[in-house]
């Protein structure tokens, strides 16, 4: 088996151990256990928790003491038997508890992920710019196709669902124990500061003012996917409270629909090779957050009769809005830091989105949202709602563009794969 394919068929699984159930877990939730839905926002928050402190902590891991793909299969294992055990759980705070776990294996795969792909392409002279996107674009199907099989064989509410991803959670991880070699870089000298032998000295990459703003505005970006996968459901099935639109394809397939935003990130992977080398990083990241703001304001005005355009076009976008800014972010990572610290780097990058970011935007989305747009009935403004998260996400393009300074050099770009 080649090392293109090795690596589709790695990145297939790891994002349909997620599919099948995140988008799920509330029918679980709600319709199986018919627990409270106070606590049921705890269950998202537990991605950001994890990724505050896990994907670093890993990925330094990586970097000095375990082979990347080693770590990798473990952490798969570990997460399998998480979710083998949660149908057993039977009170809302222990299922807390027990999700937190299993993100906390689960989370900083994904950056692992990455970086094994990274290193296996360029030690078999691939071009990472060209050649990963279209593996990646695998891991949006293996989302899509686990979503699918979970709700088509009849699972979406049941426990199964958590079966179905623990077996592939294990399969995965034992997989990842038959791929090449990912070693560390043994670097540890006498007299080595105590900072540089467990490999905080990624955290130095923040002393450099470039890369401290990329940092930042991933949070910030990381934000507002926050906001989308938080809401867009939801905001998508209240149209049902409205009579003319009660029986609507949008409230009746309010899944299927926003699954199109999965489908357009398949396309939007597949042509970063040519933006990356074309306009660079920094246009690349400015397009995406452009693109935040189209998807907030689309929903603003759309809805399922005539406005029904907007929705599907919306939903178009986000592909462009997620993938030019989470793929190419992390290529950017890849090709701006050294070798001894780039799955540190990694980890650092999934820190700053899922972790920080998500933890803020859910936080402060959650807080506006109560406080300023929720109707004495208990209705959301959604026409309000999506046209302050547009503005928000204009302001950071806008701040964005004026204070991250990169030259595009295509010759540089073209480097990433030595």
């Amino acid at each position: 088996m080649s090392i293109k394919l090795k690596l589709t068929v790695l990145n297939f699984l790891q994002f349909f151990v997620w599919g099948a159930w995140l988008i799920t877990i509330a029918n679980y939730w709600f319709g199986t256990k018919n627990w409270d839905g106070t606590q049921f926002g705890l269950i998202f928050s537990s991605m950001g928790i994890a990724s505050l402190f896990m994907p670093t902590l890993m990925g330094i891991v990586a970097d000095k003491w375990i082979n990347a793909e080693r770590l990798y299969g473990i952490l798969h294992v570990l997460y399998a038997a998480v979710l083998f055990y949660l149908p057993q759980v039977d009170n809302p705070s222990t299922f807390f508890w027990v999700i937190l776990l299993a993100m906390c294996f689960y989370m900083p795969t994904l950056a692992l992920s990455n970086s094994i792909a990274y290193t296996l392409l360029k030690s078999n002279k691939y071009d990472v710019v060209k050649d990963f996107p279209p593996i990646r674009v695998f891991g949006t199907l293996g989302f899509i196709v686990a979503m699918w099989i979970t709700n088509l064989t009849g699972n979406k509410a049941s426990a199964n669902q958590f079966y179905i991803a623990g077996t592939a959670a294990a399969l995965l991880g034992l997989y990842a124990f038959s791929l090449p070699s990912c070693p560390p870089l043994k670097s540890i000298k006498e007299n080595q500061k105590w900072t540089e032998t467990f490999g905080l000295n990624a955290f130095k990459l923040f002393a450099n003012y470039k890369m401290a703003l990329f940092f930042i505005f991933s949070m910030f970006l990381g934000a507002a996917l926050q906001l989308t996968n938080a809401y867009g459901d939801l905001f998508l099935d209240d149209f049902k409270k409205m009579p003319e639109y009660a029986g609507s394809i949008v409230v009746e397939y309010s899944t299927i629909i926003m699954s199109i935003s999965q489908f357009s990130e398949t396309l939007f992977i597949l042509a970063i090779p040519f933006f990356l080398k074309r306009f660079g990083i920094k246009q690349v990241m400015l397009i995406s957050m452009v693109a935040w703001v189209l998807r907030f304001a689309l929903f603003a005005y759309g809805n399922p009769h005539e406005g029904l355009w907007m929705i599907i076009m919306s939903c178009i976008v986000y592909g462009m809005a997620f993938d030019f800014f989470n793929v190419s972010g992390s290529l950017f990572v890849e090709t701006s830091t050294e070798r001894h610290v780039r799955s540190s780097a990694q980890g650092l990058f999934m820190m700053m989105t899922n972790g920080f970011g998500a933890v803020f935007g859910s936080l402060l989305s959650g807080y506006i949202i109560q406080h300023y747009f929720t109707d004495a009935n208990g209705n959301k403004m959604w026409h309000e709602i999506w046209l302050t998260f547009a503005a928000y996400s204009a302001v950071v393009a806008l701040l964005f563009a004026i204070f991250f300074r990169h030259k595009h050099n295509p010759q540089t770009v073209a480097a990433i794969k030595h």
